[in-house]
């Protein structure tokens, strides 16, 4: 069956993201750092592919996944940006650069946009940081599979990167210095997936894991009282910051797998976290622009004076407005997986019968689908054959290690990094947006005591 464990938290991270960006409330980042969670989530994913197919195969897969939901944005959202003078901007953060177009199509940078567009391209961030992590991966899963017991010094090499990168100033052309900073930032959550994926971290002793999560958040709240931005608390601000609280979530969220029969007892929100998994990648791609739409029809419908009643009243109208860019736009999701259509997918569907041998979508034999372990409608069931991309769960509730490949982890909306590396200059971001940049990076066997062993 699936693992509806880590379907609530991809779920959680969204809405967590979705009211971080609607009323800015800058302890959301220390009550779950979103990012870190989906970074991690998504590394273990693509360590499960790479198991089980060629490294190209993976990396195409998954691009081929990501993609077309960003292509359906570019193509209605860059023709809207020229037509209402992108081209003749001289003072925006994204001047018009036509070979610049590149990065819509394939985001190895920041997909560009004009002023006025800002809501349409400042998350793309986080495509761009996904992408970056895929093609890696296969190298990255090399090495960690090579180094053996010594794997975890690969989680350790990205706060090496950031303390080198603080101490000697390095910097890379604007382009390349970002894509740079938010790899290290999110380096350690990737990789942890890796051992969440292969079971080295089930495996750890549990005062291991609350040790180091308390010691790692610990050392982030320190950090981030000696570098505080506009928002003191708000670790989006501060890479470093970012970094080790992100991995202290990770480290306690994905080290025990709690269980979830109750979740199929209460139905509605069974189906909202199917919903939000299902669509993912237009739920990040389009509710900035929903949470931007919120005000125009206010004072267009002359609503514009609410009082007491603002909060719910927005958040409902963000909730609404998504739900209609996931009616027109979601479909893109379903035709880059390879799968029929539906238009609101929020009850799992029937699994696909293959013939034997026969290649699945995604191109490798599998049985069973990602996302079909029961027919839509029917309640979660407590055991039966894993679908693939889960892990699978025995009768304690906790997974066993050795997934199949993944067909629907992508990614959720989240927020970069936004610090200045060495002050608190921060730039104030429009109403309903994300923040935007305040600095040079972007607006985020063993030598270990005994009793700090793994279980074998």
């Amino acid at each position: 069956m699936r693992n509806r464990y880590l379907d609530l938290l991809r779920a959680a991270a969204i809405l967590r993201v979705i009211v971080y960006h609607l009323f800015g409330w800058s302890w959301l980042s220390i009550v779950m750092p979103a990012m870190g969670v989906m970074f991690a989530l998504a590394g273990s994913l693509t360590a499960a592919s790479l198991e089980k197919r060629p490294a190209t195969g993976v990396v195409t897969s998954r691009l081929r996944r990501l993609l077309p939901p960003l292509w359906l944005l570019g193509l209605l959202a860059v023709p809207v940006m020229m037509a209402l003078g992108w081209a003749n901007e001289e003072d925006g953060e994204h001047p018009f650069t036509w070979w610049k177009l590149a990065f819509w199509i394939l985001p190895l940078g920041d997909p560009p946009g004009s002023e006025l567009g800002v809501d349409a391209w400042e998350p793309l961030w986080y495509i761009r940081a996904y992408v970056w992590f895929i093609i890696a991966s296969p190298v990255l899963w090399f090495l960690w599979k090579r180094l053996g017991p010594a794997c975890w010094l690969l989680v350790l090499a990205p706060f090496v990167g950031i303390a080198v990168l603080d101490r000697s100033g390095f910097e890379l052309p604007e382009t390349a210095d970002v894509v740079m900073w938010d790899f290290v930032t999110y380096a350690a959550c990737w990789i942890t997936g890796f051992a969440h994926r292969d079971g080295r971290l089930r495996r750890l002793a549990p005062a291991t894991v609350v040790f180091l999560a308390v010691v790692l958040a610990g050392v982030a709240l320190w950090y981030q009282r000696g570098h505080q931005g506009e928002d003191a608390w708000d670790l989006n601000d501060v890479s470093e910051s970012q970094s080790l609280y992100s991995l202290a979530f990770v480290l306690l969220f994905l080290r025990w797998q709690p269980g979830m029969a109750w979740l199929g007892r209460l139905r509605l929100l069974d189906r909202a976290v199917t919903l939000l998994n299902a669509r993912a990648v237009t739920v990040y791609l389009w509710h900035n622009l929903a949470i931007a739409a919120i005000w125009p029809i206010l004072t267009f419908l002359a609503f514009d004076e609410l009082g007491h009643l603002e909060k719910p009243v927005t958040l409902t109208m963000t909730v609404v407005l998504t739900a209609a860019a996931v009616l027109l736009f979601g479909w893109a999701e379903d035709l880059a997986a390879r799968r029929r259509p539906r238009l609101w997918p929020d009850t799992l569907p029937a699994p696909a019968v293959s013939r034997p041998g026969e290649p699945a979508a995604g191109g490798a034999a599998e049985p069973v689908p990602s996302g079909s372990p029961v027919p839509s409608g029917e309640p979660m069931p407590s055991g039966g054959p894993v679908p693939a991309g889960w892990p699978e769960v025995g009768r304690d509730g906790l997974p066993h290690a050795g997934w199949a490949e993944v067909r629907d982890g992508e990614p959720v909306a989240g927020r970069p990094p936004a610090p200045a590396r060495h002050s608190a200059a921060s730039a104030s971001a429009p109403t309903g947006t994300l923040d935007l940049p305040k600095g040079k990076k972007r607006d985020e066997n063993s030598l270990i005591p005994t009793w700090w062993a793994t279980k074998e």
